[in-house]
């Protein structure tokens, strides 16, 4: 059973970043379901944050941030960091979606913050592509929202994670054409 979950939750995962909100929701319901019967904390904890973000971007904000704030909890409660950072970036998107730009900024800050302290950078690339976003939704300065486009497909490029660098490339190249529209 732990292995289904396992498996439930890293499906999730790759519906999230396929951006299929509906399959992630379902992936999460199986997985949190599964947990809950098994007492799984640990997986219940991650299914909790998939809720929440499918939640969000499904425009339930309120109740999706809610989903991924226990999550969260639930998951430092086991002792649980290393993943923290991916699921801090959905936390960060969530609150991008309610209108919460600046406490998305802190998300962000916190697991930047945890990226150096493990030092696991799997999802830098991505982290710095949220700050981008997240900047030109405020009116930042040019040179720091070009900054973190640039971070992060270079990081991307190091890390030879084509997906992310093609993330990153076609989100700056969509923040250019905003900015050549005047839009």
């Amino acid at each position: 059973m732990h292995g289904l979950a396992s498996t439930l939750c890293y499906a999730g995962s790759i519906a999230y970043l396929e951006r299929d909100r509906a399959e992630a929701e379902r992936f999460a319901s199986d997985v949190i379901e599964l947990s809950t019967r098994h007492h799984f904390a640990h997986w219940s904890a991650l299914g909790s944050v998939l809720r929440g973000w499918a939640r969000s971007v499904s425009g339930n904000t309120t109740e999706g941030i809610a989903w991924i704030e226990d999550g969260i909890r639930d998951y430092r409660a086991i002792g649980a960091m290393v993943g923290l950072p991916f699921r801090l970036g959905m936390k960060a998107e969530a609150l991008h979606l309610a209108d919460r730009t600046l406490e998305a900024l802190g998300a962000i800050r916190e697991a930047d913050a945890l990226v150096e302290r493990f030092e696991n950078r799997y999802w830098s690339a991505e982290l710095h592509r949220l700050r981008g976003v997240f900047l030109t939704a405020m009116g930042a300065e040019e040179s720091k929202i070009e900054a973190s486009f640039g971070e992060a497909t270079r990081i991307a490029k190091a890390q030879k994670s084509v997906s992310l660098e093609k993330r990153a490339e076609a989100t700056y190249a969509e923040y250019l054409r905003q900015k050549a529209s005047g839009s």
